[in-house]
């Protein structure tokens, strides 16, 4: 597939995948979803990617929300459509079995902050700001903006980011949790690097395990989540990963994980 709104390539483990909408602060098209939907497909496909990450192009914007011009022409139904379509893409980002880390350059806006929380975590560079401001449209989050955000951050905070409808610096958006860490714009992409290669040394069917077990814990009452806990760990012991791993720590030496 030819993409002409985002920028993906890999390098090594790493895949990188960048909404490439400068002119208009990266805002979301669904032809921009439906291209993050095959970059994201293809990835999942490729056994050599073990991290992805996500940015924005330029300095101003991770994603500063969704296309408005686009937006304003939906009705009820198509309004729906427009939405199922957009979480299911960001669906595919949560459970996609690989972590998926969320650099934040700027404005994540709308359906922006919604694909980073959909991430499995999010780095900001200090000049990011973030915030649900779909009210002042007179429509409410719908790529999952009322549903992860209290899940991240508590319900009284998401109330009020939501129902106020204003920005947070990315300081604030450490404070309140929703952000894992805050550092220059420089070193964002660098940082990232450093988390991904620290994800790529361990166990690639561990990493997958204990994602779907935190991400599916979260739906679950705590005895439920301790069930499939231990159905996934039981898994993971009868792998190849495992008495690799356990061997090499026990010779003093460094795993070579195959992922089976």
């Amino acid at each position: 597939m030819n993409f002409e709104n985002i920028l993906f390539e890999k390098k090594g483990a790493i895949a990188y995948v960048t909404i490439n909408r400068p002119k208009v602060l990266n805002a979301l098209n669904m032809a921009t979803m439906e291209e993050l939907r095959a970059a994201f497909h293809d990835i999942k496909n490729d056994p050599a990617i073990r991290v992805v990450i996500m940015t924005g192009a330029g300095e101003k914007a991770f994603i500063a929300g969704a296309d408005i011009s686009e937006l304003a022409k939906h009705d009820a139904v198509s309004g729906k459509e427009y939405t199922h379509r957009g979480q299911s893409v960001l669906n595919l980002i949560e459970n996609f079995g690989k972590p998926v880390i969320a650099c934040i350059n700027g404005f994540a806006l709308g359906g922006g902050c919604e694909i980073a929380m959909a991430c499995t975590m999010r780095l900001a560079s200090e000049n990011a700001k973030l915030g649900q401001p779909e009210v002042k449209l007179g429509i409410i989050p719908g790529y999952g903006g009322t549903q992860r955000l209290p899940r991240l951050v508590g319900k009284g905070i998401a109330m009020q980011l939501v129902l106020a409808g204003e920005m947070i610096s990315a300081q604030e958006a450490h404070r309140i949790g929703l952000v894992n860490e805050v550092v220059p714009a420089a070193e964002l992409i660098p940082r990232a690097e450093a988390i991904a290669q620290k994800i790529i040394a361990n166990a690639p069917l561990a990493i997958q395990y204990a994602m779907e077990a935190v991400n599916k814990g979260m739906e679950m009452t705590l005895a439920e989540g301790l069930y499939l806990e231990a159905v996934l760990f039981a898994v993971a012991c009868s792998s190849e990963d495992k008495k690799e791993g356990t061997t090499a720590f026990l010779e003093k030496r460094t795993p070579q994980f195959k992922g089976k």
